[in-house]
């Protein structure tokens, strides 16, 4: 987020806060790490910090009052990641909001003491980020962004959607526990659909170009993308308009993008949720003692151009269940 974006939002709160509340919050200036895994122009993250940021104002947490805001932009990109976490260990914040697996993960490494709150995490035990999601134990805890058993709802979709397909590659971040733990879930109900499986790996662009190619050379395929793909967003959405492959995505910013259609917890929910945690830890409680929390909203969005031009005939039944038609 621009500096002069970032003081717009949390301004425009000031005035609305209570007089008791600024007199409740007089206390010493806490420092707020925030490790996010987008680019800072990337549109689809200034809905999310934008909602944190106000949640925490709402609370009574305001830049240059009684908090210092520390954001780090990473890309999902490991130098930068490594650099960021490195920057924000070193400001010896009160507490860190990271986001995803990729970023939670290298800040838990270089910390155990300092409390964190992470969002947007699959799976927090399969990674060693919590020992459990009632009981965390640790410095951290947060969000969690999906149940396995939900990833076979992609599928589902995938073939509501197309029903022609008999084939489907499953896009993944293989170094994660996440990304085999939903590829798990989806080979389990692929049977009962007739589905052929073929998993991707996302380590880098150029191994998906090519094996989004080769898989697209036969006939009745589509795409999966499961969660933890989000650094490959542009080229994922671009590959499958390039070989007419129906894609269900994790994320609506896929069809904002032109992707065709995506079934997953609201994020934007997730970051406001989260401001909740800051705002509690910062008051004296622990991480160790918070529960894990799981999504309590989820959105199906359908690109209905992007359906006319892949000559998709949406289902009413699936247009009547959508949170949001993009026409």
């Amino acid at each position: 987020m621009r500096r002069r974006e970032f003081i717009t939002v949390l301004g425009g709160a000031v005035a609305t806060w209570p007089v008791a509340v600024r007199a409740q919050q007089s206390e010493r200036v806490r420092r707020i790490g925030v490790l996010m895994n987008f680019v800072a122009d990337d549109p689809a993250a200034q809905p999310r910090l934008t909602a944190f940021l106000q949640s925490l104002a709402q609370l009574g947490w305001t830049e240059g009052r009684n908090a210092r805001i520390d954001v780090r932009w990473t890309g999902n990109e490991t130098e930068r990641i490594r650099k960021s976490v490195t920057e924000l260990v070193a400001l010896a914040p009160d507490i860190v909001l990271t986001v995803g697996s990729p970023t939670t993960g290298p800040f838990l490494q270089a910390t155990r003491t300092v409390p964190i709150v992470f969002v947007q995490v699959a799976d927090p035990v399969g990674g060693d980020f919590v020992a459990s999601l009632a009981r965390p134990g640790g410095n951290a805890t947060g969000f969690a962004n999906f149940e396995y058993g939900m990833s076979g709802k992609w599928l589902e979709l995938l073939k509501e959607i197309a029903p022609g397909i008999r084939r489907a590659a499953v896009i993944r971040n293989a170094a994660t526990a996440a990304g085999a733990g939903q590829l798990g879930a989806i080979q389990s109900v692929a049977p009962s659909f007739g589905v052929e499986l073929s998993p991707i790996g996302v380590r880098d662009a150029a191994e998906i170009e090519r094996a989004v190619t080769a898989f697209a050379r036969a006939a009745n395929g589509g795409l999966i993308v499961t969660g933890g793909s989000v650094a490959q967003r542009k080229l994922i959405v671009d590959l499958a308009a390039e070989h007419r492959l129906p894609t269900v995505y994790p994320d609506r910013v896929y069809v904002t993008d032109g992707g065709l259609l995506a079934y997953g917890p609201d994020r934007v929910d997730q970051f406001r949720r989260a401001a909740g945690y800051v705002d509690r830890i910062l008051k004296g409680e622990l991480p160790a003692d918070l529960p894990v929390q799981t999504p309590t909203k989820f959105e199906l969005v359908i690109n209905l151009k992007t359906a006319k031009v892949l000559n998709l005939d949406v289902p009413p039944s699936l247009l009547a269940r959508a949170d949001e038609v993009i026409e």
